[in-house]
């Protein structure tokens, strides 16, 4: 646990405007951080540009989705080679509003995460099941599965943070209770180490999503293989600051 740097991802989803979000990058510019903390705050593409020139530096910033080639007729898509024109260094994939409101497939994701890496770019790559795989007891399959596509399209693990995001607890007001994000990052770990490496497993950092709030983030943070967040609503809100200092 000692040696993965806390990592948390603030997904901005499509909210804000240019008011708004520069008054929340001032309270963050302005904000007592913990400098042990990677902070990654996820705009929307519109305004990528604008966030990475009022952000400070000391924060990094995400695009929340982007294409698997570099240019083409691909009408309003962005690619990883636009992404890092605007100064910025990460990208979220495979988040589930992706995958289930606009049907990416595990196959189109893996594609995505290979150019984005081969382009050089973070990649936050999410993973999590449904309500109903839980109740059906198909979570690790599923989580697997996704995990496993995403893994055959990564060569260096350096780049990549992995974020569980149980989809039933998304904006749900749910909350996977620390045992439960404990319980799946440990079987994560574990399927890490047994189809990599003892490298891998012991260095990605795994990171835990759905609503996450001020109020959650410290028990949270104190699992052993809970090693970050990506925040939804709350990164919106001034108590993101206290989830950046979950493990202050």
């Amino acid at each position: 646990m000692c040696s993965r740097k806390f990592f948390v991802g603030g997904n901005w989803k499509m909210n804000g405007d240019k008011e708004s979000l520069g008054e929340l990058i001032m309270t963050l510019n302005t904000a007592s951080l913990n400098d042990e903390t990677e902070v990654v705050c996820g705009a929307p593409s519109i305004y990528l540009d604008y966030v990475r020139s009022k952000l400070d530096q000391r924060i990094g910033v995400a695009a929340q989705n982007c294409y698997k080639v570099p240019k083409g007729a691909f009408t309003g898509e962005i690619s990883p080679a636009m992404i890092k024109d605007c100064g910025i260094e990460w990208v979220i994939l495979g988040h589930s509003e992706r995958r289930h409101v606009f049907g990416e497939s595990d196959e189109l994701i893996g594609q995505k995460v290979a150019h984005c890496l081969e382009s050089d770019l973070g990649v936050i790559a999410c993973i999590g099941e449904k309500l109903e795989e839980r109740e059906a007891g198909t979570t690790e399959d599923v989580v697997f599965e996704q995990t496993k596509v995403i893994a055959d399209n990564v060569r260096d693990w350096s780049h990549v943070v992995l974020a569980y995001e149980p989809v039933w607890a998304i904006g749900t007001g749910k909350t996977a209770t620390p045992d439960q994000a404990q319980e799946v990052h440990e079987k994560l770990r574990g399927w890490l180490r047994e189809n990599l490496s003892d490298a891998v497993a012991d260095s990605v950092r795994i990171i835990y999503g759905g609503s996450v709030t001020g109020g959650n983030c410290k028990e949270l943070a104190a699992q052993p293989d809970v090693d970050g967040f990506l925040v939804g609503g709350a990164s919106l809100k001034p108590e993101f600051v206290d989830i950046i200092n979950a493990r202050s």
